[in-house]
């Protein structure tokens, strides 16, 4: 790896004979060429490259350079694949190149309409009908910058929770805001951090006036599962002799009581949510301080083996936030929000990450479409 970043023409350079490198890979492209931007075109290009085909019309990459890529850097703009000059056929793609390109940036890439390949020789350069050349998995051929938030820290997840949670679709924030409906609290410098990352990375967008909102539920959703510790909460089994109606009017019961630190999880509030995957246990987060209540009035006792209630003592009671009844009235335990049922789902095994599915599909994605977000 080397330690010394290209810069400037050093990059552009770099970067042209890389591309060359990877056409000229496949034989049956013809005239291959890269050069700099002659400015045929009005548009701000950094390299044109041209091949042809045997058969189809001549192919044009329009290159975008950017030697520091941010996902809030991208250029939003499709480029038209095909005209005509002359009589000559013409097909063009957009393509952004960086020395490294973060699966962000590729989805970013994807998403638009815009290929992509990096000084690695990492790619993914398509053109509909005459050509798909996809690489991956080459190591970055400079250090690559480290995230400048942890999403997998508790602090950050009640961050994402608040700006996720269905209850504030469509929400606008200033980091005042967001700290204040962050639970447990954060420090205001934490929520600066965090949502800094969130802007370089395209998951929220400013508005007139300052803030911010939402942009891209969804993957910010993906990078928050993936960043997610499931393993830091302490999984209990127990077994009780209570069950149907009388089990549920014990956890109401325990709700009540609780004060709000206790609640259905996992596949018992996806029961609720987004019926999908049937199991016989029983799943609740029940915050520690609240564990012997929890014994009194389920009438449970701790178990090795042969649990029919599990029970997740969360490492941080940012689980609670926002919890709902789901849709089937109020007289029963509330579950957690489904953003945090989705990504407990996604880690708890057995049939998890399809009841995680369901939750995405059935309660999350219609009310971002509604408000107008990319799902």
């Amino acid at each position: 790896m080397n330690i010394k970043p290209f810069i400037g023409a050093q990059l552009e350079k770099a970067l042209a004979e890389r591309l060359e490198k990877l056409l000229r890979g496949i034989p049956w492209l013809q005239g291959v060429s890269v050069a700099r931007n002659p400015a045929e075109y009005d548009r701000a290009f950094d390299l044109l490259a041209r091949f042809h085909l045997s058969r189809g019309p001549e192919i044009e990459l329009w290159v975008d350079i950017q030697a520091e890529p941010r996902p809030s850097r991208f250029p939003y703009v499709a480029i038209q694949r095909e005209f005509n000059q002359g009589t000559t056929k013409r097909a063009r793609v957009g393509v952004f190149a960086a020395p490294h390109i973060s699966p962000r940036m590729a989805e970013l890439c994807e998403s638009n309409g815009w290929s992509w390949f990096d000084l690695a020789g990492n790619c993914r350069i398509s053109i509909p009908e005459f050509l798909h050349l996809h690489y991956t998995g080459n190591p970055p051929v400079h250090p690559t910058p480290k995230p400048k938030a942890n999403l997998g820290t508790s602090e950050a997840g009640r961050i994402v929770r608040a700006l996720l949670t269905p209850f504030y679709a469509g929400h606008s924030w200033t980091q005042r805001s967001m700290q204040m409906h962050c639970e447990p609290g954060i420090s205001l410098g934490l929520v600066n951090k965090v949502v800094k990352h969130f802007q370089e990375e395209s998951f929220i967008e400013p508005i007139d006036g300052g803030g911010f909102r939402l942009r891209d539920p969804v993957k910010l959703l993906f990078a928050w599962r993936d960043a997610y510790r499931f393993d830091q909460h302490e999984r209990q089994g127990y077994f009780t002799l209570l069950q149907g109606s009388k089990l549920r009017a014990a956890l109401e019961k325990l709700g009540l009581l609780s004060g709000g630190f206790a609640a259905y999880a996992a596949f018992s509030a996806a029961d609720f949510q987004a019926p999908n995957v049937r199991q016989p246990k029983t799943w609740l987060y029940v915050s520690s301080r609240e564990l012997d209540r929890f014994r009194e009035v389920v009438e449970a006792k701790p178990v090795d083996s042969g649990e029919n209630v599990v029970v997740i003592v969360p490492a941080d009671d940012g689980v609670f936030f926002h919890q709902e009844r789901g849709g089937m009235g109020s007289d029963h335990l509330p579950c957690t929000n489904p953003v945090q049922t989705y990504v407990d789902l996604w880690h708890c095994g057995g049939r998890g990450q399809e009841a995680a599915e369901a939750v995405l599909e059935q309660c999350l994605k219609p009310i971002w479409k509604a408000e107008g977000m990319p799902v």
